[in-house]
């Protein structure tokens, strides 16, 4: 027996699940989907990776700016659906919409629940140094991330995961654990467990400030941000170019090294084409891959050289060049 399904989300991470339905059983009725943003030099409106998909088979679309809107609740109750499922949607789904399915909403949520809930889960689990992560298919109530958890699938974090491969292991987690927790929706044979909020984090939304290296910080600190936020919104530091003014330079990668240094936090120690090691608060850092302005995302022995008196030993990182 196949569910009549709403699907609401919007970035590539719910194309994944939405492609998931697709293939499945069960048939996906409607699609919600933030509404067009403008993207790229020319600002034209572009759809949402969740919304492209939608329309290559057929299916509607509804992009509402809000669900608290009665008009588009009762678009939505008009659909009459089984089940509504939710992944990155982005929108806060009042009561009345939780309530509106038959077998009421459930979330695709990137974390093993209650360890992270919000906004960035992924990126907080690698910056935080777990050791694993997940997927929690959760049933949705009106709290943050708060529902009882019908699935949850688990995976290791590696030692040099990025915030963008652990996106692919999850994405790719969700799916069957979704197909499965619908399963146990549609038999009446689910067992949802109830969270321990005691456990809970919040995974905040990352800030492009927040991406600014403190080296000020224990190496082994920034070396995990810098992974989290690869590939958004990429970590950077400052330093001086050729004429002396402040640049902003972005760090795609870095290896912790230890051992004691008693330089200031952020000047350069050396650097040679393994890469520009750079005291911290604690220990060093060794950056590899960095991208200069204008340029694109390379490896350190490329960028030295063209630019390596920018780097050399001694030279400052960061805001305080003095």
């Amino acid at each position: 027996m196949s569910l009549n399904i709403i699907f609401a989300g919007t970035p590539d991470f719910a194309a994944v699940h939405l492609q998931t339905l697709l293939d499945s059983e069960h048939k996906v009725i409607a699609v919600y989907s933030q509404p067009d943003r403008p993207a790229g030099r020319g600002k034209k409106l572009l759809a949402s990776p969740v919304k492209q998909l939608a329309l290559e088979h057929g299916i509607p679309v509804y992009q509402p700016l809000s669900l608290r809107d009665e008009k588009a609740q009762k678009e939505l109750a008009a659909l009459n659906a089984d089940l509504m499922v939710v992944v990155a949607y982005g929108l806060i789904l009042p009561q009345v919409v939780l309530d509106t399915p038959r077998l009421g909403c459930v979330n695709v949520h990137a974390s093993l629940l209650p360890r992270w809930r919000g906004a960035a889960p992924i990126q907080r689990a690698v910056e935080a140094g777990d050791a694993e992560s997940g997927v929690a298919i959760m049933q949705m109530e009106a709290g943050l991330d708060t529902g009882p958890v019908l699935v949850e699938a688990r995976t290791r974090i590696a030692g040099n995961e990025t915030g963008g491969s652990l996106h692919d292991k999850l994405a790719a987690l969700g799916g069957p654990a979704l197909l499965e927790a619908l399963g146990l929706l549609e038999s009446g044979t689910a067992e949802p467990q109830v969270q321990d909020d005691a456990l809970a984090n919040y995974a905040g939304k990352i800030s492009k400030e927040e991406a600014r290296l403190d080296w000020s910080r224990p190496a082994a600190e920034l070396e995990r941000l810098i992974r989290a936020f690869n590939p958004f919104p990429v970590c950077w530091t400052e330093y001086l170019d050729g004429k002396g003014k402040p640049q902003r330079l972005r760090v795609y990668a870095a290896r912790h090294e230890q051992g004691c240094h008693t330089d200031v936090p952020g000047t350069i120690l050396s650097a040679d084409d393994e890469g520009i090691l750079v005291a911290c608060g604690r220990e060093a850092l060794r950056l590899t891959q960095l991208q200069l302005p204008g340029k694109k995302a390379l490896p350190v022995a490329e960028i030295l050289k063209g630019y390596r008196e920018l780097f050399a030993a001694g030279n400052k990182l960061g805001a305080d060049h003095e």
